[in-house]
C-alpha cells in the first residue's frame, strides 16, 4: 500500500519521502498467491461496491504502469472455478448468478457468474465428486506479487517527486510535532501516511488516547510455489480457503494459510504440506509437480476486519492506510489514492465504506 501511495504523490507532484525498514517492497507483498478475488454478488453493500470498482480499476492502473516501467505485472483477468460438491449448492449458485447480472457492471462491461456442468479444461479441478458443477466467475484476476512491487519500485525509483530511504526503521514518532526518528536520522513532515503492514497498529495505537485494544493483529500465511506444464490463462481455483493460482512461465501458486497463533512467522510448516495435498489431491496435473519454494508471512489483519485507512481523529498529520488482510492487492491502489488525497486535503472522488475509516477501528478497539 505504501508503494502505491508514493506512486499517487508522484502523480500529483507532491514532494514525498517514501521510509522502509528493509528494502523497498519487502514483507508480506513478497509472497506468492497474487488471487484478486471479489465478494460473492449477493446481499450487496457498499464495501462490495468498493471491491468491485477498485478490482475493474486495478487492470488499467496497471496497464499504465507497465506502459511507463516497460515491465510486467503477470496480471491476467483469468476468472475463477469454485467447485460445487453438493447438489443444492448448485442452487444458491444460480441465485448467485442472477445477484452478478444485477450488480457487476462497469459501464459497459459485464462480468458473470456463470454456474457450469464441466471446467473449462479438463482436469483443472478434477471433476470427481462435483455433483452441483462448477461456477466460473470472469470478474476475478491474478497478479504476480514480486513482479507487481518491482513495477511499483521501478516506476518510483525513477520518481521526480518522492525520494525513498530503504533501511531505515521508524524508532519514534512524535505526530503533533510532525517528527518521527528513524535508525538513520530524525524526519521532520508535515503529513505522514503510516503504510506499515501490522506494524501500522501499535504506531497508530500509541498516537490514540484512552484504554483501547489493539488496532489489529499479523495474520501469518503460507503458501507454495510449483513447477508445472500449466497454461498460464488457466482460472484460479478456490475451494475451501484453498487456492490453486495459475502463473506465467509454468508456476502454480498454492496457498494459503490464516494463523492468528505461530511461533515462527517466517517458516513453513505441516501446514503448508496439508494445502500441498488438497491442491494435488484436486487437480491430478499437480501431483508430480514439484515445489520450488515455501513461502511464509505476515498480514495485516485489522480489529474489525476490514482495511483501515484515513486521518487519526486526535492528530491531523498521522493518516493510516493498512489493514486489508487478503484483499489488499486489489484495493490497495484505490486505499492508497484515498490517503494521499486524504493527506493533502482533496476530495476523494469515491466512496470510502464507513467501516474501512481509522476512526471506526477506533470505536470498535475502544469498546
Amino acid at each position: 500500500m505504501g508503494l502505491w501511495a508514493a506512486v499517487h504523490a508522484e502523480r500529483l507532484g507532491i514532494d514525498t519521502m517514501l521510509i522502509d525498514a528493509g528494502a523497498l517492497g519487502q514483507g508480506a507483498s513478497g509472497g506468492l498467491l497474487g488471487a484478486l478475488m471479489p465478494h460473492m454478488p449477493d446481499k450487496w453493500n457498499p464495501k462490495k461496491q468498493f471491491q468491485f470498482d477498485a478490482l475493474v480499476a486495478l487492470e488499467g492502473e496497471i496497464a499504465a504502469l507497465e506502459a511507463e516501467t516497460g515491465l510486467s505485472t503477470g496480471y491476467r483477468r483469468s476468472g475463477r472455478l469454485i467447485p460445487l460438491p453438493k447438489p443444492h449448492l448448485r442452487d444458491i449458485a444460480l441465485g448467485h448468478s442472477s445477484d452478478a447480472g444485477v450488480h457487476w457492471h462497469a459501464g459497459e462491461r459485464c462480468f458473470h457468474w456463470n454456474v457450469i456442468d464441466m471446467p473449462p479444461i479438463a482436469g483443472w479441478p478434477d471433476i470427481s465428486g462435483m455433483e452441483g458443477g462448477f461456477v466460473h466467475d470472469t470478474l476475478a484476476a491474478r497478479v504476480a506479487p514480486r513482479s507487481l512491487t518491482a513495477v511499483l519500485a521501478a516506476f518510483l525509483r525513477k520518481a521526480q517527486h518522492v525520494r525513498i530511504m530503504e533501511n531505515a526503521e521508524l524508532q519514534s514518532l512524535y505526530a503533533d510535532a510532525g517528527r518521527a526518528l528513524t535508525s538513520v536520522g530524525t524526519i521532520l513532515f508535515d503529513r505522514c501516511i503510516i503504510a506499515a503492514g501490522h506494524r501500522s497498529f501499535p504506531l497508530l495505537g500509541e498516537q490514540t488516547s484512552g484504554p483501547v485494544k489493539p488496532l489489529g493483529q499479523a495474520v501469518k500465511g503460507q503458501a507454495a510455489l510449483l513447477k508445472a506444464d500449466i497454461d498460464p490463462d488457466l482460472p484460479t481455483i478456490f475451494r475451501d480457503g484453498l487456492y490453486v493460482v495459475a502463473h506465467e512461465g509454468g508456476h502454480v501458486a498454492v496457498g494459503s494459510t490464516s494463523e492468528n497463533r505461530f511461533d515462527d512467522p517466517f517458516g513453513t510448516d505441516s501446514q503448508l504440506d496439508a494445502l500441498l495435498d488438497a491442491a494435488r489431491a484436486l487437480v491430478p496435473s499437480l501431483r508430480d509437480a514439484p515445489v520450488i519454494e515455501r513461502w511464509a508471512g505476515l498480514r495485516p489483519k485489522a480489529i474489525d476486519r476490514d482495511p483501515m485507512v484515513g486521518r487519526h481523529p486526535e492528530h491531523e498529520r498521522l493518516i493510516a492506510l493498512t489493514g486489508g488482510f487478503k484483499v489488499s492487492f486489489g484495493l490497495a491502489h484505490r486505499l492508497a489514492q484515498a490517503a494521499v488525497l486524504i493527506t493533502v486535503g482533496q476530495d476523494v472522488p469515491f466512496a470510502l465504506p464507513d467501516s474501512f475509516l481509522l476512526s471506526s477501528h477506533i470505536r470498535v478497539a475502544s469498546r
